[in-house]
């Protein structure tokens, strides 16, 4: 059987991060309805690496392979936290490493932290548009969160992890043509074919 690579990706350069929880949260959610593998990068870690190229091709290649397994996933689980009303330059960076036809058709969860609900549909007007470009597949639920959602940088809203149960769901849905004969989890100890 073939096994799920999911990756996420946080762009916050702060430690600790709400957008890095809120990833981290929509990983685990995912994670419970599929048998995969994952892995978050934090750019609070790998930023550095990142930064010193303008392309693909100028990468050294620990960096270049964080940007191949962001091209290779199953699925992807993105975050920023806003920054002048839009997504932060680190995780505009990211993206302009991946090479425009590499995200074609990947499903990709969209999700963004910020001070107030002011700046809520970033993840409509900035995210979705950036994704639009590299013809991925943006799913339909989007999870964006404030500071008032977290307490000590874990989520604490019910209604943000309903959220993410929704969207969790949606990944599920959009994964299981990915590979032959997929493992949905029918409980946290067993796996059955999906139908």
């Amino acid at each position: 059987m073939t096994r799920l690579s999911i990756v996420g990706v946080s762009g916050s350069l702060s430690r600790p991060s709400r957008t890095s929880a809120l990833v981290s949260a929509v990983l685990d959610s995912v994670q419970e309805r599929v048998f995969a593998d994952s892995q978050l990068f934090d750019l609070a870690d790998v930023a550095q690496g990142l930064f010193s190229a303008s392309t693909y091709d100028r990468l050294l290649p620990q960096s270049r392979a964080i940007i191949d397994d962001i091209e290779n996933a199953d699925l992807l689980v993105v975050g920023t936290p806003v920054y002048r009303g839009s997504y932060s330059g680190s995780f505009k960076h990211l993206f302009d490493l991946v090479r425009h036809d590499r995200l074609r058709g990947k499903p990709v969860i969209l999700t963004a932290t910020g001070g107030s609900q002011l700046h809520g549909l970033i993840t409509e007007h900035q995210l979705r548009p950036l994704f639009g470009f590299f013809s991925a597949l943006s799913l339909p639920t989007t999870v964006y969160a404030t500071e008032t959602d977290f307490s000590n940088y874990l989520l604490s809203n019910d209604l943000i992890q309903q959220r993410i149960e929704t969207v969790a769901d949606e990944a599920l849905h959009a994964l299981k043509p990915r590979v032959s004969t997929p493992f949905v989890k029918t409980d946290r100890s067993t796996y059955a074919a999906s139908a």
